[in-house]
């Protein structure tokens, strides 16, 4: 049981540093911008592509995860990862900060579905939750401290964070490759997937409808956050630092929340009763920031929105991998890929939006999440009657 759970969180503690890499390019990004003399469009595709290679990628590496093995794709992330920290500390051109930015999305692609189907294989459904809860605290921890953490290294010089993440991304790939065990699959009874290609899969009414929520939930995040530094600037008057502190403070209470209460709220009313409360709460909320005057009822919102979708990743994980079957790469491949379209599109709608009215970006992200809470009834509906069905068969 003990080197189980070393092995979990040895896999996890991979996925941690991925992310926490991807955060570490945050702080430096200004200082990057003017020493190298780029345009904001520059900057901003040089975070984009990260998310574009990591689309492109992930339904490969899902499938890759089933056919050969999780062990072997955690390992050749992390050292693809850590190539492309060394790349992006050592890069002069615009080509190749991007090369490198891409090379980290194939990484993040190769390693996240990997280490989640790796969870889910040496995890029994009743342990499920609270392992996925861990998944998804990894990715939301390191996008909390990443740019901490960056910031501080940087005093050593701009390009430092990115050696250290090289450096430490490297003793990761040494660590898999020596420690990690290959997990054995276990024997699925009851799933809703038979062995099948990915176009099977996203015909799969079930399956179809849920990935459909993932873009749209990733896609109300990123048009909230990517947006909100300017919005709460603009209408609220806050200053930077205290925009960072408010993300921060309010990022890491939610975390916490995450790892100590997920598997407990999961226990009570269930991944899919979750992830509709977690739809409506943000959606109203968003709401809430596009009517108030208050500032402390805009702080106060902000924690319940990362509240809510730090509950709700780890929620979809599980529903996901409880009806993955044998396919839990694939499967994760294209909740990567879901993700990653919606990060995508909703800082580019956001932004959009926010040049024809500063408040539209959140009047329609709030529409689309309350919108796609009552879908998710619709869902919860139409599978009960399926089970009741099959029941009755």
């Amino acid at each position: 049981m003990e080197n189980k759970k070393s092995m979990m969180y040895l896999a996890i503690s991979n996925l941690f540093l991925v992310f926490l890499g991807v955060g570490l390019v945050i702080p430096v990004i200004p200082q990057l911008k003017e020493e190298m003399n780029f345009s904001g469009a520059t900057m901003g595709m040089m975070i984009s592509i990260f998310a574009i290679a990591q689309l492109i990628a992930s339904p490969l590496t899902g499938m890759l995860s089933d056919k050969i093995g999780r062990k072997k794709l955690i390992a050749t992330g992390m050292i693809i990862f850590s190539i492309s920290e060394l790349l992006f500390g050592l890069a002069q051109t615009k080509n190749g900060f991007y090369f490198s930015r891409g090379l980290g999305g194939v990484a993040a692609a190769l390693v996240m579905p990997s280490v989640t189907a790796y969870v889910a294989d040496i995890t029994d459904i009743s342990e499920r939750p609270k392992a996925m809860g861990l998944v998804s605290a990894a990715i939301s921890g390191g996008f909390i401290i990443g740019p901490g953490i960056g910031g501080f290294i940087a005093h050593y010089g701009i390009r430092a964070p990115f050696f250290a993440a090289s450096f430490v991304a490297f003793v990761g790939f040494i660590v898999s490759l020596i420690i990690l065990k290959e997990p054995k699959k276990k024997q699925v009874v009851h799933s809703n997937l038979e062995k099948s290609s990915i176009w099977d899969i996203l015909k799969n009414p079930i399956f179809t409808s849920l990935f459909v929520i993932i873009l749209i939930s990733s896609f109300g995040l990123q048009a909230f956050e990517s947006i909100y530094s300017i919005m709460t600037s603009v209408n609220f008057g806050f200053t930077i630092s205290q925009i960072a502190m408010i993300i921060t403070v309010s990022g890491t209470i939610a975390l916490v929340c995450q790892i100590f209460f997920f598997n407990w709220i999961v226990s009570h009313i269930s991944e899919m009763k979750l992830i509709q409360l977690t739809f409506f709460v943000s959606g109203l909320f968003i709401a809430v920031i596009a009517f108030t005057d208050s500032k402390l009822v805009v702080i106060l919102s902000t924690f319940m929105i990362f509240l809510s979708f730090d509950l709700f990743r780890p929620a979809v994980t599980t529903y996901l991998s409880k009806n993955a079957g044998d396919q839990q790469g694939t499967i994760n491949g294209l909740n990567s890929t879901f993700t990653s379209f919606g990060n995508i599109l909703g800082p580019m709608a956001a932004g959009s939006l926010f040049d024809i009215n500063h408040f539209y970006p959140y009047y329609v992200s709030a529409l689309i999440l309350v919108g796609t809470g009552f879908l998710t009834l619709l869902l919860n509906q139409k599978k009960t009657t399926m089970q009741k069905v099959h029941a009755v068969k």
